[in-house]
Parts: C-alpha cells; sequence; structure tokens
C-alpha cells in the first residue's frame, strides 16, 4: 500500500515562507520604549487605561515607522494619527446606537477604501482611520470625548519623537546612503553586464535591484525635494548625483546585449564613487578649471550627452578615482567611460546648481496642495477606487450587521480582522486570510500563556516592552509573522481596558475566523476580479508605454525631444516594470488556478524588460555615433508593441504566436530590439 505524503500546497509554501532581511535594532529599540513608557506612567499615575490607551496608539506609530528619511518619518507617523484621532472620535461618538454605529463605521469603510489606493502614507492613514473608528464604536472608552484621542495620539507622537532624535545629528544621512546604495548597485549591474558570457539570470536580478534602489533613492530625495528645492546646497547636490546615475544605468544593457566585457576598473570607479556620495565628499577645482567645465557641461546638457572627456584639475584623486580610467574600446565601453566622467564631474563640482539646471531630468515635484488636490480628483474618478471601497464598506458592514444582531462579546475584533485582511498593498486576499487566522492562532498561544501567568499590574509594562520588540522585527518576514507578533500585544492591552484575563483568548480566535471568513467570501469569492491577476493588464500598459518609447527616441523629432522627457518615461517604464514584479510575487500566493496562470506569466515579464533594455541600448549607441533608424523601422516596432498591447488587455490564457518584421537589416540599430519584440509574441501572446 502506497502512503502519500501530506505536504502544503505551494502557495501556502512560498507564503509562509519568511523573506530575508536584517532586524532593524532602532526600531525596536523605538518600539519598546515607545509602547512601555505610557504604560509604565498610566500605572504609575494609578490610571492604567489611559496608559494602555497611549500605548494602542504607540503601536500605531511603530506599523508606521518604516520610513528611514526623517522627514517621511514624520509623514509616515504624524499624518496617520491624525486619521487615527479622527477614526477614534467618530467611533466613540456612534458607540451604542445601534444601527447608526453600523452605518457610521460602513461609511467609514468606504473613505478608508478610496484612501487606500492613492499611495503609501494615505493607506496608513485609512487603515488607521477605520481601525480607531471600529475600536471607539465597539469598546467603551475611559473619560471624555476627546480624552482617547488624545492618549491615542500622543502615544503615536511619542513613536515620531523618538524617531526624530537623532535627526540634528543625522540630517540627510538616510538619503545619501540611498543615493550610495544606488551607486553600488550599479556597479553591481556593470559587472553583471560586463561578463560577456550571456547570464541573463544574475544581469537581471542586478537590474531589478538597481530598479528597487533609484526607486527609493528619487522617492525619498524628492519627498525632501518639494519644500527645499533651491534653498539646500546639499539636497541640490543629491539631486545632481542621483541624476548623474542615471546614464551609467542606461548604458549597461549596451554591454549585456553585445556581450561587450567591460574593463574592471569601471565598476570599481563607481564603487569610489558611492564611497564618496556616503561620505558628502567632493573634490576642489581650480577657478579657471570650474568655470571653462560648467559652460562645456551645460552645452552637453543641451545636447542631451551624458558627459564628456578628462578635465585638468577634475578632483578625480580628491575622491578615489583613478586620475585616468582605461582608455574604452567598444560603444558600451565609450558610454559607461563618459557616464562615469559625467557623475565624476558631478561630485567634484563645489557648486551643483550648474549640473542641475542642465540635467534636471525629473523636475520639481508640484506643491503639496496641488497634488492632493489631484489625488483626491483621480481617487473620485477612478472605478478601481470606488470598487475597493465598496468592497472594504460591504465587509465591514456586513461585519457590524452580524454583531448588532447576534451576541459576540468585544465583536469590534471582527471588523479589525477584515480591515487587515482586506488591506490593498498588503498582498493577495486569499492568502492573508489563511495568513491571518495562523498568525493570531500562534498570537493567541503566545497571549494565553501570558495572560494565565503574568498578574495585571507593573508586570504588564516589562511583558509589553518584551512582546513590543518582536513586532518591528518579525513585519519584513510577512504578514502572518506581523499578526503573530502583534496580536498578544493587542490582546495585553486590550485586557488593561476590560479586565477579562484568559477569558479574551477563545474568544478573539472565534472573532479572527468570523472576519477571516466574511473577507473571503464578500471580499474576494463574490468579486471575479479577485479570481484574475492584474498582470496582463499592467504588462500591456507597460508595452504601450515601451512603444510611445521607442516613438520618442527614434521617431521623427526625436532629436529635438529633450533628454529629460526620454528620461521620465525611461524610469516610469522600470518603475512599472518592477510594480510588475511586486504584482507577480503576489499572484504567485493565490491558490490554484490563479497562481499557476500567474507563473505562466513569468516569461513575458522577462521578455518586456528585455524589450526596455533593447531600446535603452540602442538610443545610447545612436548617441554615440551609430546611424539612426528609418521612420519605417521605428513605425513597424511601434505597430508590432501596440498590437501586443492590445491582445494582452483581452486574453489572460497565453500561446505563441509567431511574427515576422519586414525589411529587417541586420546592420540596423533596431535589429536587437525587433528581435526582443518578435521573441516576446513567439513566447507569449493572445490567440488571434
Amino acid at each position: 500500500m502506497r502512503h502519500r505524503t501530506l505536504t502544503p500546497p505551494d502557495w501556502l509554501v512560498r507564503s509562509l515562507k519568511p523573506q530575508p532581511a536584517p532586524i532593524p535594532w532602532a526600531a525596536v529599540t523605538r518600539a519598546a520604549i515607545g509602547m512601555s513608557l505610557p504604560l509604565a506612567i498610566g500605572t504609575a499615575a494609578g490610571k492604567p487605561t489611559y496608559g494602555a490607551l497611549a500605548a494602542m496608539g504607540a503601536l500605531s506609530g511603530v506599523i508606521g515607522d518604516t520610513a528611514d528619511a526623517y522627514r517621511m518619518r514624520i509623514l509616515n507617523i504624524a499624518v496617520p494619527q491624525l486619521f487615527g484621532a479622527l477614526g477614534v472620535t467618530l467611533g466613540a461618538l456612534v458607540f451604542g446606537h445601534g444601527w447608526t454605529a453600523v452605518a457610521a463605521v460602513t461609511l467609514v469603510a468606504l473613505i478608508s477604501g478610496m484612501m487606500s489606493t492613492i499611495g503609501a502614507v494615505a493607506s496608513v492613514s485609512g487603515l488607521l482611520l477605520l481601525l480607531n473608528c471600529v475600536i471607539g464604536a465597539g469598546l467603551p472608552l475611559p473619560g471624555a470625548w476627546w480624552l482617547a484621542p488624545a492618549l491615542m495620539t500622543g502615544g503615536g507622537l511619542l513613536v515620531l519623537a523618538l524617531a526624530l532624535l537623532a535627526w540634528p545629528l543625522r540630517s540627510g544621512v538616510p538619503e545619501r546612503a540611498a543615493v550610495a546604495a544606488t551607486y553600488r548597485d550599479a556597479a553591481a549591474l556593470l559587472d553583471a553586464a560586463g561578463t560577456g558570457d550571456g547570464d541573463d539570470e544574475a544581469y537581471d536580478k542586478a537590474r531589478a535591484a538597481v530598479t528597487a534602489s533609484l526607486n527609493q533613492a528619487y522617492d525619498l530625495v524628492l519627498a525632501r525635494r518639494t519644500r527645499d528645492h533651491g534653498r539646500s546646497p546639499d539636497l541640490v547636490r543629491l539631486i545632481a548625483e542621483l541624476n548623474a546615475v542615471t546614464p551609467v544605468v542606461e548604458a549597461a544593457p549596451v554591454a549585456h546585449r553585445y556581450g561587450e566585457k567591460l574593463p574592471p576598473e569601471l565598476p570599481a570607479a563607481m564603487r569610489e564613487l558611492a564611497k564618496a556620495v556616503e561620505r558628502g565628499e567632493r573634490g576642489e577645482r581650480g577657478e579657471r578649471g570650474e568655470r571653462g567645465e560648467r559652460g562645456e557641461r551645460g552645452e552637453r546638457g543641451e545636447r542631451g550627452e551624458p558627459g564628456g572627456g578628462h578635465h585638468s584639475g577634475s578632483g578625480y584623486g580628491d575622491l578615489g578615482l583613478p586620475e585616468e580610467l582605461p582608455e574604452p574600446h567598444g560603444a558600451a565601453a565609450r558610454a559607461v567611460h563618459h557616464a562615469l566622467k559625467h557623475a565624476a564631474d558631478t561630485l567634484a563640482d563645489p557648486d551643483p546648481l550648474t549640473v542641475v539646471h542642465a540635467e534636471d531630468r525629473l523636475g520639481r515635484p508640484a506643491a503639496l496642495r496641488v497634488r492632493a488636490r489631484r489625488a483626491t480628483r483621480n481617487v473620485i474618478l477612478s472605478g478601481a477606487s470606488w470598487r475597493y471601497g465598496l468592497r472594504l464598506a460591504l465587509c465591514i458592514g456586513i461585519a457590524q450587521a452580524l454583531v448588532s444582531l447576534i451576541d459576540v462579546p468585544r465583536s469590534y475584533w471582527v471588523a479589525l480582522t477584515i480591515t487587515f485582511v482586506l488591506k490593498p498593498d498588503f498582498g493577495s486576499v486569499f492568502s492573508r486570510a489563511v495568513l491571518r487566522a495562523l498568525g493570531t492562532a500562534v498570537g493567541l498561544v503566545v497571549a494565553a500563556a501570558v495572560l494565565s501567568a503574568v498578574e495585571r499590574g507593573w508586570w504588564d509594562v516589562p511583558v509589553v516592552l518584551v512582546l513590543a520588540t518582536l513586532i518591528p522585527a518579525l513585519t519584513p518576514r510577512g504578514y502572518g509573522y506581523q499578526t503573530a507578533a502583534i496580536t498578544p500585544v493587542i490582546l495585553l492591552l486590550s485586557d488593561v481596558l476590560n479586565h477579562q484575563g484568559f477569558g479574551l483568548v477563545v474568544p478573539r480566535l472565534v472573532d479572527s475566523l468570523i472576519g477571516c471568513g466574511i473577507a473571503l467570501v464578500a471580499g474576494y469569492l463574490l468579486w471575479p476580479e479577485s479570481w484574475h491577476t492584474r498582470i496582463g493588464d499592467r504588462l500591456a500598459d507597460a508595452v504601450s508605454d515601451t512603444a510611445r518609447y521607442v516613438e520618442c527616441a527614434f521617431g521623427p523629432g526625436s532629436d529635438a525631444t529633450a533628454p529629460a522627457a526620454r528620461a521620465r518615461m525611461r524610469r516610469r517604464l522600470y518603475r512599472d516594470l518592477s510594480d510588475i514584479r511586486t504584482e507577480f510575487q503576489r499572484a504567485l500566493t493565490e491558490p490554484p488556478p490563479t497562481g499557476a496562470r500567474a507563473a505562466a506569466w513569468w516569461p513575458l515579464v522577462v521578455a518586456v524588460e528585455r524589450i526596455v533594455d533593447a531600446t535603452t541600448a540602442a538610443r545610447v549607441r545612436v548617441r554615440h555615433g551609430a546611424e539612426s533608424p528609418g521612420a519605417g523601422e521605428v513605425a513597424e516596432v511601434s505597430r508590432q508593441l501596440r498590437e501586443l498591447a492590445e491582445g494582452l488587455r483581452e486574453v489572460e490564457v497565453l500561446v505563441p504566436v509567431p511574427v515576422e518584421f519586414t525589411g529587417s537589416s541586420k546592420d540596423s540599430v533596431l535589429d536587437p530590439l525587433r528581435q526582443e519584440v518578435g521573441a516576446a509574441r513567439a513566447v507569449a501572446s493572445p490567440r488571434a
């Protein structure tokens, strides 16, 4: 008789596998102090319930404490605290009002869901708005109506104050570290591209890493730039240094495409520049050389060239670079050589304003009020925003109505579970529901041990101190691990408010299972779009944008197109492809058949990335002397890309559809691009 081994499904194994991440010790310390200190003060003052409320607010601050840059910490922690205070106020006002409370919480859920589609800060703000509203509507809070919001906001602001302690001493350090990390990842990309052995896997990993670094660095630097641009020399220098790495990243596809081995001195020089960026160093120039190079650089910027030759008195040696890099041979080496010299020019220039004015590729972000107005308009007019808001409101409404009709003790936990499970940027709804149940079960085991063995009072303080350290330590590992860490903390603080002791454990597990069930049925199964991946639509958009990029780079009037416009299009393309990779990873955690269908899209994801690389490589070759392609050739490539994009929007199951180009020329700079487009349509295209 054959025995079959019982093994969990692949999608669950992928969801449970802990993500590799270093322990954020600073965040661990802030969590321990920020959550235990309010509880200690409340206990010492004879008001432990007040301390528990402040510790709950600190928990919200710990969840939002994810940014490296200090200004981003203000946004990530302070702004959500304001919405959290509004949520608990609204919830407290409708506490005990029956169906009025149900309607009010459901309306807040609709607004919260729509807010969550705007961006990261708005997502956390919407989360706290709904979470605190549910708590206020489900728990009798002590004191006047304003006391609970004040205490919870104060706890969150304590975490923010701890996060900003080192700002006067380390202002700008996270941004410099992010830019330096981008330089190091660019050096690794040059290593992978310059091997000449066609190792696509190593190159793809290096390209994904440098894209992620560029995304993070631009997010941090541009967040500061919205208010400081034009007034902070250090900020202007960071912008110039970050823009200067773009030509290096552009040149890498040329080396990889044509198997051109780069001299090892080039990536080594890039790493030396990274060290200089991280230390905030710059070289010194003589007055005459400085003026001359500014003028030449300004002319190069108008022509869209990345850099020039070596100049006397450049200060490269001061930055740790060799005074003379090897003479380049081949288009890729020349492009990298020029780009490195341009980056070194930028670092060595005592006045980076000259570089920014010539090479300001991304432009200054709009004012905060303009972006807020634009985001609000987009959310109101977005069908996806309304669909998600209605899904969340439906589930919360069902939960609130259920606990109003059926006597469920401490029923707020049902709605809390739904809120966490249905977060749009936390991953798959199905896998989150499963992980939420598993994480809650593990957390309840810990909570049961604590509640049964520890007496209420001063012992709560060291217990919360220890448990709080687990939240930032386990959150990067995955959603299930975060749930397991948060559950015992919330239960312990709830017991300080309710004094139910061990009796909290079983009802919380039942509430979590009810919430997961509602989320799965009303938030997942009833919405057919949940069963399908969004990879096809996202890829179709990327392919359409690639067609526009080809026309912008090689079509009529391409020579007159501003280099900044091409740079913005290319950055947007690579950022979108990075988001598609994230969406692909999310889809793999879905149960069959969705996960299996998502896996079938992977060859096309890689093919589209190679198309963008080939386009970039062709543009670099033209910039360094290759003949521009003809208008007919550009039009044919663009047409094939648009046909592929249109087809991807129509189907989910892909089959090969071979395609041949007419009038192809092996000597054309677009020949590699044509090959990649043909490969993409042959590997995976919709059936005609």
